[in-house]
Parts: structure tokens; sequence; C-alpha cells
């Protein structure tokens, strides 16, 4: 295949930006900022939010109401003195020249800031995303166009097993036991570490992994890991558990053909513009 450099352009860098404790300024308590709001919620960041009480939509009241993560200003943004200590910006007000003002004393600060509805003042975009426990997905069209991306979005959600997101919560908890039986960073037992766990995510389908619990953990290890094997489903006692809602799922490998072939070939035609896929593709990449 050849290689054409020409063509690599015109994206963004697709990024899981990590706000755990940082403190994000957002301009604006309408329909859009509640958007906002929710999706730096959801990544554990301090919030400030500078709207007057007049202009606050129903939800942004609810998640004011309700997290203790987020301060209020009862006000319009008042300069430079509120970007101090400030670590991104989002603004989302009717007001273009205000909202250019303040993309430019965040440019002089090196502040990352979205300018709502104005993608030149934007350092990043907000993408549709679909969002199942720690499995995100986002679709990003660089500001082109917002609505595609929904459409795209829920296209893919559609195609994705049901319980793909307990799946990949489970990998996770089953990475960290391996991680505290093998400690270490790097070296000869880092990569034993990621192969095998590449070799279980590759065994296992979505919902056996989402059937494991803290007995079949350690039994995995036990009569895996310690063996450098990876046991069958089966052999631990997994058989195609049923889940929570009490019905019996058919296995990834049971719909040949049909759900799995086509969210894989779906999700490959759009690899460019998604963030985060299957867990076991998320170990291979490490």
């Amino acid at each position: 295949m050849s290689l054409n450099v020409a063509s690599f352009s015109g994206g963004s860098l697709l990024l899981a930006w990590q706000l755990k404790d940082k403190h994000v300024l957002i301009v604006g308590g309408g329909d859009v900022a509640s958007g906002r709001i929710e999706s730096v919620l959801v990544a554990d960041a301090r919030i400030t939010l500078i709207s007057p009480s007049a202009g606050l939509h129903p939800l942004t009241k609810k998640f004011i109401a309700q997290s203790s993560r987020i301060t209020h200003h009862d006000r319009v943004f008042a300069g430079p003195a509120d970007l101090d200590s400030v670590d991104m910006v989002l603004t989302a007000i009717d007001d273009v020249a205000k909202s250019r003002e303040i993309c430019a004393l965040c440019r002089e600060r090196r502040i990352p800031v979205n300018v709502a509805d104005i993608p030149p003042s934007c350092d990043f975009y907000f993408g549709s995303q679909i969002r199942s426990g720690p499995l995100q997905i986002m679709i990003s069209t660089n500001g082109q166009g917002p609505k595609l991306a929904n459409i795209i979005m829920r296209k893919i959600e559609e195609a994705l097993p049901e319980h793909a997101g307990e799946a990949v919560e489970k990998v996770g908890q089953l990475r960290s036991k391996l991680r505290e039986r093998a400690p270490g960073v790097g070296g000869e037992l880092g990569k034993r570490r990621m192969r095998w766990m590449v070799d279980v995510c590759n065994a296992w389908d979505i919902d056996d992994l989402a059937t494991l619990d803290e007995e079949m953990m350690l039994r995995l290890l036990d009569d895996g890991w310690e063996k450098n094997k990876v046991p069958k489903p089966v052999e631990l006692g997994s058989g195609k558990k049923k889940h929570a809602s009490g019905s019996h799922l058919p296995s990834a490998s049971s719909l040949q053909g049909s759900l799995l072939p086509t969210a894989l070939g779906f999700l490959t035609g759009v690899a460019a513009t998604t963030a985060l896929v299957w867990a076991h593709v998320a170990y291979v990449r490490r």
C-alpha cells in the first residue's frame, strides 16, 4: 500500500483529556452551556459558572443545585481577573464580540478555550459522544457537520453490544489486579502483562468479559496468568451468565455475519473520528 503523506491534513488530534480536579470556567448558562457542564462533570473537574440567573437553562439550574463541584456567579464575565487559576475556558453566550474578547484573553494566557459556534476561536471541539461507564466514543467533524456527527453516533451506538461498557469496566478491574500481582513498569514483565491482557480480550467475547466477577478474576489470574495461558470462559464457570436484566444474551461469536461484523465494519469506516472503541482494541494500542 502506497503512503500518501500529503493527505495527512484537515483533522484534529483526538484525545481523552484528563480534567480530574482541574478548574474549568464556563461562561453562559443556556442550553449549550448545560451540555458543556455535563461533559465537564463527567470528567471530575471543578467548575466556575458565570451567568446571570435569569438566563439559566432548567438543566443548568439542576446541575448547580445538585453538584458541589460547581460555583455559580450571578453576573456577566467581568474581565481578566475571572481567568485567574483557570485551566480551561468554555464560552456559550450569544454575544459574539464578548466571546472573541474572552478568546483573545485566553490565548494571551495560553489557556485552552472553546467558543461555541465560532470554530476559528476554538482550540478544541466537542464531538458527539457515546458513553457507557468507562467506555467513551467520540465522533468529530472538526466543526463542519455537528448534526451529521450526531447521526453517525446513533448508528454506532445501535451497533455496539449491549454490555460493552460493563466489559470495559471488568477488564479494567482485571488489569488492576494483574498489576498488583505482577507490579512494575516496562521491561519484559510489562510486555508479558500487555500480551496476556490482549490475549484475554481477544479470546473472551464482550458478553463473557461483562460477567467477570471477583472469584472469576482470581481464578483467571491463578489458572491463566500464573500458567502463562488463557483459560476459556467455560473453564471458569462463565457459561454466559445472565445479566441483571435477566435476559440470556447470545455471545458475540454466535452473531457472526450479523451484529458484530456490522459493528466492526462500521467502526473501521469511521476510525479517523472515533476516540475510543472496544476494550481489547484499546489494549492492543497500548
